[in-house]
């Protein structure tokens, strides 16, 4: 029973993995036995976090841009010059901006679209080789979009390039999942509710808006670290290898109404 949820002695990598639901995914999967290369831009945290985790298992870190496309063909070369292949791919890093309709800069729509949408579809493409190899029938290789409620739902703090985004990842999952399932790769999305991350540390009114968007969901709580490993780890493993394709709510209730 406990192979169905197993990680062990697989190789993952975690893009926006020095913070937040990356991070959270990350532990999880350090103690759960796998090989884990987080990455990010700021070398100084993610060295850190990579030294601390480290001390329960394997973790690695690699500084790396994903805003350009360079910057991810760098990051897939220096995997595939540590690796031979690769079990567990989580599309993590992302970006949001919000500003009223008629003052939306285009250049940070454009940012947006690309760190959310162009770098995850570019990493896919350039891991595939270490994805197929990595694949088997009993057991796929996993690619794991994180997603948002907001790519579902319509409206919220002036974040157009970020919820139509989300809402495009969350259609780009499908789309690969149905072309990649014949190299036995599973594609799905984890769409979290609000997550402590840096996305939801700001005020609203005399309360963060973690703390106001977790009363509002009907669950009545943010989402805790428990909640984003457990998810994660059941994608992960052969539990789980007859799903693919599919947006897993991870949000409290949000996509139900408030």
């Amino acid at each position: 029973m406990n192979d169905l949820f197993s990680v062990k002695n697989k190789v993952a990598l975690i893009t926006g993995g020095t913070r937040g639901i990356g991070l959270m995914i990350a532990r999880g999967y350090v103690r759960s036995g796998a090989k884990v290369y987080i990455c990010s831009r700021n070398s100084e945290v993610g060295k850190e976090e990579a030294e601390k985790l480290s001390k329960e298992g394997e973790c690695f870190y690699i500084p790396s841009d994903l805003s350009s496309q360079k910057g991810v063909t760098a990051l897939s070369e220096e995997i595939k010059s540590k690796e031979s292949q690769i079990h567990l791919l989580i599309n993590n890093a992302g970006k949001t901006w919000g500003a009223p309709l008629e003052e939306y800069p285009m250049d940070s729509w454009d940012l947006v679209m690309r760190l959310n949408v162009s770098s995850p579809f570019q990493l896919i493409k350039e891991m595939l080789p270490l994805l197929k190899k990595a694949g088997l029938s009993e057991d796929p290789s996993r690619i794991i979009n994180i997603g948002s409620p907001a790519g579902s739902l319509s409206g919220g703090l002036n974040a157009y390039a970020y919820n139509t985004s989300k809402a495009a990842l969350h259609h780009l999952t499908r789309v690969l999942a149905k072309e990649l399932a014949k190299y036995n790769i599973n594609v799905n999305t984890i769409s979290p509710g609000p997550f402590p991350s840096k996305m939801t540390d700001f005020m609203v009114g005399e309360e963060t808006f973690l703390d106001y968007a977790g009363n509002s969901t009907p669950l009545g709580r943010s989402g805790k670290e428990e909640d984003m490993i457990a998810t994660s780890l059941f994608l992960s493993g052969k539990g789980s290898a007859y799903i693919t394709g599919a947006l897993i709510p991870l949000d409290g209730g949000v996509t139900l109404g408030r």
